[in-house]
């Protein structure tokens, strides 16, 4: 029996191309995670932050949340609505979430299938107190299971929106696509992507925004009119999420420009913020800034501006000297 390949295709004409971006999301996160509550099998990578987490969520009441997002599926859409900044924080996606408007959710509620239909009936008899009980659910379960977490996710997510940045501006579409996930295929004009169901169209002149995850991994999403076109993406190297500690140092090296100065500089294989980099190195930003400086006045890392943010990398120097570690 062969089962025939569904796929959702958009045409990107060249001023979609141009306007093609990038950003992540704390809702997106989060949302997804609902469904790793309920299929943990799916993402054993997970299992670290499911058994931090279990018994606070035995304490929710979460009902509502997993009925509008089942296990596989539909979703309802206003729960994880565009980014529409490169970095949103939590608290701004939920005021997003809070303004959406009853009538949509309701119809996006009734698509869900799968579920409670008693909590779905609810939500839809009075979507405008059902969309403020959503987000104020969102609210209590990020409090209580996800904010803490945040930093490391954010860390991950970061580092592939700058490696796919720099693969879009050196090498266009073409590159940046070949690398997405082999449910993403770049034909030259068009986007076409595996999914369990079928949709051609072009972009609503508001361009594509490329959104990594970590929690909806291995697998890709895209939201469409009447939202910005989306895709979201499998985001790489989630196998170290949960790795404890900051890279390790190797002794010659540590012996050769100091020990944090050495994880410093093999945490700099992907570029990263200050903030990212103390995130992960378990020190303080003004610490990470004096040892990057010394690390930039040799001639091993180098800053650059990105937006309101300053990114460092290795210098090839820099690469040499990892790379003999």
């Amino acid at each position: 029996m062969h089962t025939k390949r569904m796929t959702v295709t958009w045409t990107l004409k060249p001023e979609d191309v141009a306007r093609i971006r990038f950003a992540f999301s704390p809702m997106w996160e989060l949302v997804a995670s609902l469904r790793t509550l309920q299929q943990p099998a799916r993402q054993s990578i997970h299992l670290p932050w499911l058994k931090a987490v279990r018994a606070k969520v035995d304490g929710l009441d979460l009902s509502e949340l997993l009925a509008l997002v089942p296990p596989s599926g539909y979703l309802a859409d206003f729960i994880t609505p565009p980014p529409d900044t490169p970095m949103p924080d939590f608290p701004a996606e939920l005021d997003r979430v809070r303004q959406a408007d009853p009538a949509r959710a309701a119809e996006e509620a009734a698509k869900v299938r799968g579920t409670d239909a008693a909590v779905i009936a609810r939500f839809t008899a009075d979507p405008a107190a059902g969309v403020a009980r959503v987000a104020d659910a969102l609210q209590t379960y990020w409090d209580e299971c996800f904010a803490e977490f945040w930093p490391r996710v954010y860390a991950l997510l970061e580092r592939d929106v700058l490696r796919r940045s720099r693969q879009l501006a050196q090498g266009g579409a073409r590159e940046l696509f070949a690398g997405l996930d082999q449910a993403v295929v770049w034909t030259g004009e068009r986007l076409v992507i595996e999914r369990p169901w079928c949709e051609s169209g072009e972009l609503h002149g508001d361009g594509l925004v490329l959104v990594p995850s970590a929690f909806y991994w291995p697998a890709v999403a895209v939201m469409t009119a009447p939202y910005q076109s989306t895709l979201v993406y499998p985001v790489r190297g989630v196998g170290t999420l949960w790795e404890q500690g900051p890279p390790p140092a190797p002794g010659a090296l540590a012996a050769l420009i100091g020990r944090s100065r050495a994880q410093i500089l093999l945490a700099l294989a992907e570029p990263a913020t200050t903030s990212a980099l103390a995130g992960r190195m378990a020190l303080t930003p003004g610490a990470i800034s004096q040892h990057l400086g010394v690390l930039s006045g040799g001639g091993l890392a180098v800053g650059m501006r990105l937006g309101k943010q300053v990114v460092y990398r290795r210098t090839p120097t820099g690469d040499a000297l990892a790379g003999q570690a």
